[in-house]
């Protein structure tokens, strides 16, 4: 997978949390159990695409292969330290 390809599916992910943010701001409606679920699922994925983009580009930049790299598991990228 190129960088284009990790870059289109953030944008895929970022508009899928953007819907869902949407209809849990509705008249009085917000999301179901579901709904929740889904928006934190879209929430992981984009932490792990991004991470998967920066490792991509810091290999890039020192000269290594890029596709050397891939996803790392959700419990790595959700433990960061900000």
């Amino acid at each position: 997978m190129d960088d284009s390809h990790v870059q289109a599916r953030i944008e895929s992910l970022v508009e899928e949390e953007h819907r869902l943010l949407a209809q849990g701001e509705g008249e009085g409606e917000g999301l179901d159990a579901d709904g929740h679920a889904r928006l934190e699922e879209v929430k992981v994925a984009l932490d792990r695409y991004w991470d998967l983009l920066r490792q991509r580009r810091a290999r890039e930049e020192v000269g290594l292969d890029p596709d050397g790299v891939s996803t790392r598991d959700e419990g790595t990228v959700e433990d960061y330290l900000q």
